[in-house]
Parts: structure tokens; C-alpha cells; sequence
């Protein structure tokens, strides 16, 4: 009973990765974007923690998490700090963000 929960969890959870995915790719602004990237980036931990529960080897699962998730950390804050300078590349005067 229990692998049919997680299982039909982890499909939820793939369909509002796809939702997400969505964003990503037509968003209509780059900070849709990020935050689609990142909200793939979170569900994807979950759903690697929800494959180690239901392989019973969770505690493998939960190093590739956090590694996971620290990775999309670092990449989220470098995607927005490129966009950041490039935006202010872009324009010159402040007043005009």
C-alpha cells in the first residue's frame, strides 16, 4: 500500500515539474524563468528522496539530495547575478530599470 502512494506521489509530483517546465521555457520574463528553474530544482530533491523510500536505501538517496539541492542553490543565485550585471550592462542610467 504504501509504494502505490509513494509511486502516484512521484507521478504528481513529474506533472507539476512539467508545469514548471512550462514556465521555463515560455516565461515571459527571466525571473520566470529562474524561479521555474529553481522550482524544477526543488521537486526534483523531493522526488529523489521519495526514490530512496521507495528503494528502502534512503540514506544513499539523501546525500544525492542535498548535493542536489545545494547545486541548484548555487546555480539560482549565479543565473540571477548574470542577469543582475547584464541588466545593468544594458542600461546605464539606474532610472530606467
Amino acid at each position: 500500500m504504501a509504494e502505490h502512494i509513494i509511486v502516484t506521489s512521484s507521478i504528481l509530483l513529474l506533472l507539476m515539474m512539467m508545469l514548471c517546465l512550462i514556465r521555463v521555457i515560455g516565461g515571459p520574463t527571466v525571473l520566470d524563468r529562474i524561479m521555474g528553474g529553481n522550482a524544477i530544482g526543488t521537486k526534483t530533491t523531493v522526488l529523489l528522496l521519495l526514490i530512496g523510500i521507495l528503494y528502502d536505501n534512503l540514506s544513499m538517496f539523501v546525500d544525492i539530495a542535498v548535493a542536489y539541492a545545494l547545486l541548484n542553490f548555487i546555480a539560482t543565485l549565479g543565473a540571477t547575478r548574470f542577469f543582475l550585471r547584464r541588466r545593468s550592462a544594458l542600461f546605464k542610467d539606474p532610472q530606467s530599470w
